[in-house]
C-alpha cells in the first residue's frame, strides 16, 4: 500500500472517534484535527477536545448512538472496555452506522486476538462484511502501560514492581503515538487498508528488559516479579470479572510461550518513519528533569 500524507487526502465528511479521551483515541483526534479533518470526539461525558466536536457516547446506551453518527462517513472504534463479548454490543451499532452512511471503519483490536478469536476477534471477523472500506489495528502491548494509568504504571510508581505471568517472554511493545499515526492513515488515505495490521515497536523486550530501562532512565529501581498463571488470575479477579481476568492471564501465558516475540514493519510502511523505542518513550515521559 502506498503511504500518503493524511493532509493530502482530507475527507469531505466527518470522522467519529469513539473513546476520544483514551490512550489511542485522544492521540488520533489530535492528529486528525491537526491535518484539517472534521472530527466528532465521542466520550461518555462529551469531554471537550481541542479542534473537535464533543458528543456523548456510551456503548451500552443506544440513545447516544444516533447523534454521534449523524453526518459521519468514517469511524474509529474502541471496543467497550473490559467486555468479554463486545460483539453483542458493537455489531448492532455497526449495522446502524453502515445504514446511516458510514463507509469506512477502523477497529482497534490486539495482536493477541486473531480474526474470529475471543472478545473483539468476533467483531474483526464481521467488519469486512459490514463495510466496503475497513481496517483492523492489532497493536502489541502499549508502551504507555508502564507510564500512564495502567495497573503496571501504578505498581511501578507505588512499589517499583511490575507483576506478570509472562516469565521471560518478549513483546514488541508499541508507542500509542505510533498506533494513532497508523490509525489516521487507515482512516484517511485514499486507499483503505482492507486488512488487519499488526503493529509493534522496533524491538521485542521482556518485562525484565522493561524494568531495566525504567531503572536506568528514571534512577528509581524497578523489578519484574514473576507470577504464576494462577497467582495473576487471583490478583486480577479481585478487581475485574473473573472471566476477563482469566483472559488477561492467558495472554501473559501466551507471551511466556513466545506468541508476541516479533516485530513488524507496519508503522514504517504506513507512516514513512520508524516506530519509537521504549527508551525514547521513557526519556520523553518519565526521565528526571
Amino acid at each position: 500500500m502506498t503511504t500518503t500524507a493524511a493532509s493530502d487526502n482530507r475527507t469531505t465528511g466527518t470522522t467519529l472517534v469513539i473513546g476520544a479521551t483514551g490512550t489511542t483515541g485522544s492521540r488520533t483526534v489530535a492528529r486528525l484535527t491537526a491535518a484539517g479533518h472534521r472530527v466528532r470526539a465521542a466520550s461518555r461525558r462529551a469531554t471537550p477536545v481541542p479542534g473537535a466536536e464533543p458528543v456523548p457516547f456510551d456503548w451500552y446506551d443506544p440513545a447516544t448512538h444516533a447523534a454521534a453518527l449523524t453526518g459521519v462517513d468514517r469511524v474509529y472504534l474502541i471496543p467497550p472496555v473490559g467486555s468479554p463479548d463486545p460483539a453483542t454490543t458493537m455489531l448492532p451499532f455497526l449495522r446502524r452506522a453502515r445504514d446511516g452512511g458510514v463507509r469506512r471503519a477502523v477497529l482497534l483490536s490486539s495482536s493477541a486476538i486473531p480474526e474470529g478469536g475471543p472478545a473483539v476477534g468476533a467483531v474483526h471477523r464481521a467488519l469486512p462484511g459490514l463495510f466496503g472500506q475497513w481496517a483492523v489495528l492489532r497493536p502489541s502491548w502499549f508502551m504507555q502501560n508502564f507510564t500512564g494509568s495502567h495497573a503496571h504504571a501504578r505498581s511501578i510508581r507505588d512499589e517499583g514492581v511490575i507483576r506478570t505471568a509472562a516469565a521471560n517472554g518478549r513483546v514488541g511493545f508499541v508507542d500509542a503515538e505510533d498506533i494513532a499515526a497508523v490509525a489516521v492513515h487507515a482512516l484517511t488515505d485514499e486507499q483503505s487498508p482492507d486488512t488487519d495490521l499488526v503493529l509493534t515497536g522496533p524491538e521485542a523486550l521482556s518485562h525484565d528488559d522493561i524494568a531495566a530501562v525504567l531503572t536506568e532512565v528514571t534512577g528509581r529501581p524497578v523489578v519484574h516479579q514473576h507470577l504464576s498463571h494462577r497467582q495473576l488470575c487471583d490478583r486480577l479477579s479481585a478487581e475485574i470479572p473473573a472471566e476477563f481476568a482469566a483472559m488477561l492471564a492467558d495472554m501473559d501465558r501466551a507471551i511466556a510461550d513466545g506468541a508476541e516475540d516479533r516485530v513488524t514493519d507496519t508503522v514504517q510502511r504506513l507512516t514513512g518513519r520508524p516506530p519509537r523505542t521504549f527508551r525514547a518513550l521513557v526519556e520523553r515521559e518519565l526521565s528526571v528533569r
